[in-house]
């Protein structure tokens, strides 16, 4: 059997088929091939897929006329005993004490400074000098709030001046 091509395959990403395999034994040509799964349209609207064998291209006009092969027949390369482990990127003890949670990271728009050591810096990096940042209190927080809103009142409520009318000339 001739290998295809991935792009003649087709398949639909929304297919209720690609939960189950798109390997079929094709009744016109009895070869166990793949199916290419093709939209069936009543106007604009789609209405469905026909599946079509991709060695012969027999049509067939739904899911449940085409000949599937069993997913369960074919051998399991792989057991649930191959999967690899769950990544773990940090250690219990190193969790939240990456430099993004440090007092001494500073940020800009173009780069990220440790304020201790005055290198570059990475908000995942791990250093020996961590300091946690303090945690704001409620009262700090809204604090800022107010402040910030009396600044934005201040520079608000400043009286408007009237312009003075133009002086006439004398000839």
């Amino acid at each position: 059997m001739s290998r295809l091509p991935l792009a003649l395959v087709g398949l639909s990403r929304y297919s209720k088929a690609m939960a189950r395999s798109l390997e079929l034994r094709c009744k016109a040509c009895g070869r166990v091939t793949l199916a290419r799964a093709e939209p069936v349209y009543e106007g604009f609207k789609k209405v469905g897929e026909a599946f079509v064998c991709t060695g012969c291209g027999h049509r067939y006009p739904t899911a449940e006329e085409t000949p599937f092969t069993d997913a369960a027949s074919r051998p399991k390369v792989f057991s649930n005993a191959d999967k690899p482990a769950a990544v773990k990127v940090f250690a219990a003890n190193e969790r939240r004490r990456t430099c993004g949670w440090c007092k001494h990271f500073i940020v800009n728009p173009f780069q990220q400074r440790c304020g201790a050591t005055n290198r570059e810096v990475e908000a995942t990096d791990v250093c020996a000098r961590f300091a946690a940042k303090p945690e704001k209190t409620e009262e700090e927080s809204t604090d800022a709030t107010r402040s910030a809103e009396d600044r934005l009142d201040a520079l608000f409520s400043k009286p408007v001046r009237e312009k003075k009318p133009a002086r006439k000339r004398s000839e």
